[in-house]
């Protein structure tokens, strides 16, 4: 009992010590002791004749100082101390960063500013530099806060503009776009590319071009056929276009599937990936990686065409109702023909009478005029 009762005591202690030395209390105490004396330090200049004559005097300028320390020096001291502490305890990295940088840049800008301001006549060559240094402070601190969004992005942007310089240093002045393995075999690139439509610099990572090479080497025939294929036109680019068909030597440690390899290094680099693939399309897509599909450039450049339109199409095969026709545009659209069959084999002249877009691609439906 006895020791329950000593550490209660000592706890008591502890907390009216604790409360006594709070840190408003403290501010508090420092604030009448500096204000009181400032207050003594502004009554001496007084003749010492009326200090005698009325002694009470010299003591309420140093008394009312006193009290205004005592009371305002914690809401200029602790209180804007406390709040910019919680404020960096909860603000993001990003944030404490850009308002480091805007306060830096700031200063330096008071800095400049003050050697012109300092040459004003008295008083505003005194106040106004220490004014400027503020102002100059919290701007600058204000506005990178604001913008610390855009200003992350910037630099994370620059920060892969230089990996992708450093990982292909003939790169640096453009660009680039990793090619995936599904892009180099199906061939349309190299007549995309040679239409100057793509202005980046074409990236072959060495492990995409370990894959065709595997695909090359299939035992099965038609796998076999699109690997030669696909390496025979990689070839190609890379005799018509040296300067921008590049073999990229970078590789991700401990990732084996290609796919993934090609969506960790389109984030690393900070480039776009072109591929044919769904999938890979899909995933690209949601872990942030820029996603160039030839499948969707190919659908966005088909001939657009409206109800009433008329043209000439070549009836090449039946429809599934009856009296249907089909024939295909230039681009690969499927037009359907309403008593269209008996034009079968024969080109004839339709007219558009709807326009159906559809998950597989676009269809257009005609009659014959």
């Amino acid at each position: 009992m006895s020791d329950e009762g000593g550490s209660r005591r000592r706890a008591r202690l502890f907390n009216l010590f604790g409360g006594f030395m709070s840190s408003d209390r403290i501010a508090r105490l420092a604030g009448l002791v500096a204000f009181g004396v400032l207050g003594f330090y502004l009554e001496l200049p007084k003749p010492v004749a009326d200090l005698l004559a009325q002694p009470w005097d010299g003591f309420v300028l140093p008394i009312a100082m006193a009290l205004f320390g005592a009371v305002a020096t914690p809401y200029i001291s602790t209180r804007p101390a406390g709040q910019l502490r919680r404020f960096l305890g909860e603000a993001s990295l990003a944030i404490a960063l850009s308002g480091l940088l805007g306060l830096v840049l700031g200063l330096v800008v008071a800095a400049l500013l003050a050697i012109p301001l300092g040459k004003l006549p008295f008083p505003f060559g005194a106040l106004l530099p220490s004014v400027g240094a503020l102002l100059c402070a919290w701007l600058g601190t204000t506005f990178f806060v604001a913008r610390q969004r855009e200003i992350v992005a910037l630099a994370r942007t620059r920060g892969l503009r230089i990996g992708a310089a450093a990982a292909n240093p003939g790169a640096a002045s453009s660009t680039g776009v990793l090619l995936d393995t599904s892009v180099i075999i199906d061939g349309r690139i190299a007549d995309i590319f040679a239409t100057g439509f793509v202005g980046a610099q074409l990236w072959v990572p060495g492990f995409v071009l370990i894959e065709l090479q595997r695909v090359a080497d299939s035992a099965d025939t038609l796998r076999r056929g699109r690997g030669r294929r696909g390496l025979e036109i990689l070839g190609r680019m890379q005799k018509d276009f040296p300067d921008t068909v590049k073999i990229l030597d970078e590789d991700v440690p401990g990732v084996r599937e290609v796919d993934e390899k090609l969506v960790r290094l389109g984030r690393k680099l900070g480039c776009p990936v072109m591929t044919n693939d769904f999938n890979l399309n899909r995933v690209a897509g949601l872990q942030g990686v820029v996603v160039l599909n030839i499948n969707e450039l190919a659908s966005a450049v088909r001939a657009v065409l409206m109800p009433g339109e008329t043209f000439q199409l070549l009836v090449s095969a039946e429809g599934k109702e009856l009296s249907q026709g089909v024939g295909y545009l230039e681009d690969g659209t499927m037009v359907v023909v309403d008593d269209g069959r008996r034009h079968l084999g024969n080109k004839v002249a339709v007219v558009v009478t709807k326009v159906l877009q559809t998950a597989a691609g676009r269809m257009v439906f005609t009659r014959p005029e």
